[in-house]
């Protein structure tokens, strides 16, 4: 019988985006475009999912750059993979301030064993986007930043969470990470496929890195107290 981990290592394998992008965007798949994500992905979800018990599921954004888009672990960059998670990486270090938050919260938590075991982290677009700026870099791109590319990215994203629902999630309860937009995206989808009997919003790691930073704790207890709702 195949086990959480089976199942989520297989979907990280089956993911593609067939859909016309608006010019300018590019898809980001680290499962394609990055040798070590699948390996490391795949390291991580054996050491912590390798069962089959159901966990709530935890949707971000879509994978960005420096996290997911190089361990293929959403909200995990390769220093919290190694320092917090004890699994190598090969390549740079790099950082990303919602890797940060997050595993601050998990430390909170338990530790990653306590809480990988009770939840699922994910994303509503579970593949990310760049674009290039004025300067000519690479930079992450929502998929909600583009109403093209929202449309583009409709069918593929409704997939995606029967797709982890199937996972083995419990569907009572579903948090979703970003109290605005995505928040507004995913009661709607909700609202129409009947996904989840209640949806819970947290302030984005990101929004707490750039602009409430001195305030994390308040925002670690705030999500802290919303799984204690569910355990």
């Amino acid at each position: 019988m195949s086990t959480f981990a089976d199942k989520v290592i297989a979907f990280n394998k089956s993911l593609r985006f067939t859909a016309k992008l608006p010019p300018g965007i590019r898809v980001m798949n680290p499962f394609k475009e990055n040798k070590d994500s699948l390996m490391v992905s795949s390291a991580f979800y054996k050491k912590y999912y390798n069962d089959n018990n159901r966990r709530h599921l935890i949707l971000g954004i879509n994978p960005g750059r420096f996290g997911a888009g190089l361990t293929g672990v959403p909200f995990t960059d390769p220093k919290r993979l190694v320092e917090k998670c004890a699994i190598t990486y090969p390549g740079a270090p790099a950082h990303e301030p919602s890797s940060v938050f997050i595993y601050n919260m998990i430390e909170a938590y338990g530790g990653p064993e306590s809480f990988y075991g009770k939840f699922y982290i994910n994303s509503i677009c579970p593949l990310g986007f760049t674009i290039k700026n004025s300067l000519g870099k690479e930079v992450n791109y929502n998929f909600y930043d583009n109403k093209a590319l929202t449309d583009a990215a409709h069918s593929f994203i409704i997939q995606s969470i029967k797709q982890h629902i199937a996972l083995g999630i419990d569907t009572d309860t579903c948090f979703c990470l970003g109290s605005g937009k995505n928040e507004k995206i995913l009661n709607r989808l909700n609202e129409t496929h009947g996904f989840f009997k209640k949806i819970i919003a947290l302030e984005h790691p990101r929004f707490v890195m750039q602009y409430k930073a001195k305030y994390m704790q308040e925002y670690i207890d705030k999500y802290l107290a919303a799984f204690s709702m569910v355990y």
